[in-house]
C-alpha cells in the first residue's frame, strides 16, 4: 500500500525535453526587504538551465547558466561574471539542491519524497503522507480528485538545524496536456526567513529553446 501512495504522489510528475517559462517573482526577505522581479528560464531536461532576470524596468540584471556541476552568473549591472561549482545553488535557494531538484521544483514535480512512507491518511478529497529522507521528514498534500500536489512541508531530519520548508501549489491547469501549476509559495526557515511568491505567466513545453550566453571581453571575474 505504501508503495501505492509514493506512485500517487508521483503519477503527475512532469516529463518533458524542453521547457521555457515566464514567471513573475516575489521576494521578502527577514529583513522586510521586497523585490520584485521577471524571470525567464529555458531549460534542457537535465543538462542545461538558463535565467535571464529583469527588474522593474525590464532591464536585465542576471543572466545565469546551470549545468549539472557549475553555475555562472553574469551581473549585466555591474558588468561582472562569477563561475561558482553547483554547491553555490544551497546558497541561493537554501535548500540542499542539485540541478535534478531545481529542475524538479521549477516545474511543480515533488522533490524530497523518497520510496519509504512512513505513515498516510486520507480525508475526503486530500491525501497527507509522511516520508523521511536523507535531509528532510517531508508531509505532503495531495488533492485525489486529481493527485495534484497542493502543498509540501519539509522539516530538517537535523533537529539543531531547526530549518522547515514550505511550498504550496496551486492555479493548476492543463498546458500540453500536463497538469501544471501557475503558482507557488515558498516559505524557509532557518535562522532566518524567506518567503518567495512564484506566478507562472507563460509555459511551453517541448519547443527546442536556444541559451545564449556570450561574456564579454570586458567583464570582470568576481
Amino acid at each position: 500500500m505504501k508503495k501505492a501512495i509514493y506512485d500517487r504522489v508521483h503519477s503527475n510528475k512532469i516529463d518533458f525535453n524542453y521547457f521555457l517559462g515566464k514567471i513573475k517573482i516575489d521576494f521578502n526577505d527577514s529583513k522586510g526587504k521586497n523585490t520584485n522581479a521577471t524571470a525567464f528560464i529555458r531549460i534542457k531536461k537535465d543538462s542545461l538551465m538558463w535565467i535571464s532576470i529583469t527588474g522593474a524596468l525590464g532591464i536585465e540584471g542576471f543572466r545565469i547558466l546551470v549545468r549539472p556541476d557549475s553555475v555562472w552568473v553574469m551581473d549585466k549591472l555591474e558588468k561582472t561574471i562569477a563561475a561558482r561549482s553547483v554547491e553555490y545553488l544551497k546558497e541561493i535557494v537554501k535548500l540542499p539542491v542539485d540541478f535534478t531538484v531545481l529542475q524538479d521544483l521549477i516545474i511543480g514535480n515533488p522533490v524530497f519524497f523518497p520510496q519509504n512512507v512512513n505513515s498516510f491518511k486520507t480525508t475526503g478529497n486530500t491525501l497527507m503522507a509522511l516520508s523521511t529522507g536523507e535531509y528532510f521528514k517531508h508531509l505532503i498534500t495531495v488533492d485525489t480528485s486529481n493527485n495534484s500536489i497542493l502543498h509540501s512541508k519539509l522539516d530538517d531530519v537535523d533537529q539543531l538545524r531547526n530549518r522547515t520548508c514550505g511550498i504550496s501549489l496551486s492555479g493548476y491547469a492543463q498546458v500540453q496536456n500536463r497538469l501544471f501549476s501557475n503558482m507557488r509559495e515558498i516559505t524557509v526557515t532557518e535562522k532566518s526567513k524567506l518567503d518567495v511568491l512564484l506566478e507562472f505567466k507563460q509555459v511551453t513545453f517541448d519547443e527546442v529553446q536556444t541559451f545564449p550566453f556570450t561574456i564579454p571581453k570586458n567583464y570582470t571575474p568576481k
